[in-house]
Formats: structure tokens, C-alpha cells, sequence
């Protein structure tokens, strides 16, 4: 008989380098999924980590393997430290994300280092994770994942907006979900904050002092991806090439390329929450904290914003990869063919045993 109660450890780490976050959570089925947060931290990254994941396009393929073997065992002592501070006795799997090196789904690529069979040994725990792979090979973007645990934890909602690295959106359209990144958002705008010596602009503060360049918002606006129709998603690169090197061409002041920044991410996910009238909106992601942010997507936008509890801002993601290995144990589909383009719906994730 199918189990109907789960208790698992949720890890996620994001292309903003955050930090790793770690959920503790109870997953219980009776007609519908519920969940629980039992247990939440997010551990930071030294700087040394930082820069290193900061460069993972730039290392040739032998050292990026052995980067990988050293993350796993980072990642396992993050976990089990996480496990021993919070004493928790009672775990069914470890459901981890990765950290994402390369996504290149057009090339049929997608490499998330921390994924090695190691990171069960050394937990001593069953772990489900490098949940993208098998996508990617059904002619999927991979990415995003997290629309499943939108449908099924958080259904009340007719938009989940979550802003992390980048802003992605999850919705049914006609019964369908469907769900796409929307627009970069923190590797943006911490990237250019990190030229001030800070590791992030405290609720937009540096960007409400500075002012719109027209000619910038307009060039950002009428980049291609926005005119591409989902399923779609957005990588580190297609910043690096795309993203950085236009802004990095009008000279602007940082208070200025915030500023503007914002004003176009704005306009991107109002664009994308403006179809069903009346509607509410979950937001989630650490760039819910950028208070000005928040003021200038209520500006462009009349539908209802709902900002949760902090631990659901902060652990949404983490949580949902938690949920996506219950799905896997479950040999249920985790990845929506809907959402990420594959040839069928889909049951994703590697089960590593100790």
C-alpha cells in the first residue's frame, strides 16, 4: 500500500548564490497534497565557493568534475550538519537540486554538480536528486521544475511568481499548466550591486535613488526572449551575452542600472499576470525583499499580490524539490510536458541508496 505521510529534507541552491537552503518538511496525502515546514535554514557560501560557482563556464571539463566531487562533499556536510542541528531522526529521503553548472537544453545539455552517488554515502541516507537530466534527454528545457508542486501544494493561486536569479511563472491555462522564466532578477541586479561592495541592495534602496534610462529599458524590453513563446527558459550565459554586455554599454551610474533594471522587470511580469481578471498572485524568492521592486510591479499591475510567510518566500524552492523526490518515490510525474516541452509527462530524478 502507497504511504501517505513523507518526511523529507528539501535542498536547493540558486543561480544567485544565495546560499544552500535546506527544508526540513512533512508531505501528507488524503485526496490532496499538504505540507509542512518543519525545519528551515539557508547555509551561505564563503567567498571562496562564491567566486568558484560564480565561474563554473569558465573551467575545463577535468576541473569541473573534480569540482564536482569536491561540492558533493561540501553539500553532504551542509546536509548533515543541518540534520544534526535541528536533530532530526525521522527522514524517508534527501531531495536535493544540485547547483546548476551548465544548461544548455538546445544542445541537449544539463549539468548540476552535487549529484554524485558519494552524496548518499556520506549522508547515509537515501537521496533523490539531478532531477533535470532525464528532461533534458525527452526534448524538455529541463527547467522549470517547480510548477508541479505549484499545481499540487499552492493551487488556490492563479499566478506563482517566484524571484530568485531569475523570475519564472507557473499557471493553468485551460487545465494545462504551464510555466516559463520570465526575466532575470537577482544575478542582474547583484551583479551590479557587488561594484558598490555589497552583496545586495537592501529593498531596492540604492535603486529607488537612481533614474530611468529610456533608451536602456527599451533596448532590455525588445530583446528576443521576450517575444519567444514558452515553453521557455533563461541561463547564466544567456545573461552573460545577452543581458550584461547591453547594459555594460551605456556607462551608467549603478544607482541608474538598477533603477532601470527594475523599471523593466516591472514591465516583464506585469506583462505576464495580466490575463485572468482579478486574480491572485503568489510571490516568493528572496526578491520579495526588495520592498521598491514590489512597489513598482503593483504599479504596472492591478491584480492582488499575495506575499506569504517568510518561511514560504524564502524555502518555496527548496521545499518543491523536496516534493519532486516524493512524486519520484511515488513513481508519479514530476515534470509536466506542458511546462517544460519533453515528449510526455514524466517521472524524473535518480535514486542514489546508501
Amino acid at each position: 500500500m502507497e504511504k501517505n505521510e513523507y518526511h523529507v529534507i528539501g535542498v536547493m541552491s540558486g543561480t544567485s548564490l544565495d546560499g544552500i537552503d535546506l527544508v526540513q518538511a512533512r508531505f501528507t496525502y488524503h485526496g490532496h497534497w499538504h505540507f509542512e515546514i518543519l525545519n528551515a535554514e539557508t547555509v551561505d557560501y564563503n567567498e571562496d565557493w562564491r567566486n568558484t560557482l560564480g565561474h563554473l563556464l569558465s573551467y575545463e571539463p577535468e576541473v569541473l568534475k573534480e569540482i564536482d566531487e569536491d561540492y558533493t562533499k561540501y553539500l553532504a556536510g551542509v546536509i548533515n550538519q543541518f540534520i544534526k542541528t535541528y536533530n532530526i531522526k525521522n527522514i524517508d529521503m534527501v531531495c536535493s537540486h544540485g547547483h546548476t553548472a551548465l544548461h544548455q537544453p538546445e544542445n541537449n545539455v544539463t549539468y548540476q554538480i552535487g549529484n554524485l552517488p558519494a552524496l548518499s554515502k556520506l549522508l547515509n541516507k537515501k537521496v533523490i536528486c539531478d532531477f533535470r537530466k532525464q528532461d533534458v534527454e525527452l526534448g524538455g528545457q529541463g527547467a522549470p521544475l517547480v510548477p508541479v508542486g505549484d499545481k499540487l501544494l499552492f493551487s488556490e493561486y492563479d499566478y506563482c511568481v517566484n524571484l530568485g536569479g531569475f523570475a519564472n511563472i507557473s499557471m493553468d491555462v485551460n487545465d494545462v499548466r504551464v510555466a516559463y522564466d520570465i526575466c532575470p532578477v537577482n544575478i542582474v541586479l547583484n551583479h551590479y550591486v557587488k561594484q558598490l561592495g555589497l552583496n545586495f541592495d537592501d529593498k531596492g534602496q540604492i535603486a529607488s535613488t537612481g533614474v530611468i534610462h529610456t533608451d536602456m529599458l527599451n533596448a532590455l524590453n525588445d530583446l528576443d526572449f521576450y517575444r519567444a513563446k514558452y515553453p521557455k527558459s533563461l541561463g547564466l550565459e544567456w545573461v552573460k551575452n545577452h543581458v550584461l554586455p547591453l547594459i555594460d554599454t551605456y556607462k551608467l551610474e549603478v544607482s541608474d542600472i538598477l533603477r532601470t533594471f527594475i523599471e523593466h522587470m516591472a514591465i516583464q511580469i506585469a506583462s505576464e499576470i495580466k490575463e485572468k481578471i482579478n486574480a491572485l498572485v503568489l510571490i516568493t524568492g528572496g526578491g520579495v525583499y526588495n520592498t521598491f521592486l514590489i512597489e513598482q510591479l503593483k504599479r504596472h499591475s492591478n491584480q492582488t499580490i499575495v506575499i506569504p510567510s517568510n518561511e514560504v518566500i524564502e524555502f518555496k524552492e527548496a521545499l518543491i524539490f523536496g516534493f519532486l523526490g516524493v512524486l519520484k518515490l511515488r513513481n508519479e510525474a514530476n515534470c509536466l510536458q506542458s511546462v517544460t516541452g519533453a515528449l510526455k509527462n514524466h517521472s524524473s530524478g535518480t535514486i542514489f541508496l546508501p
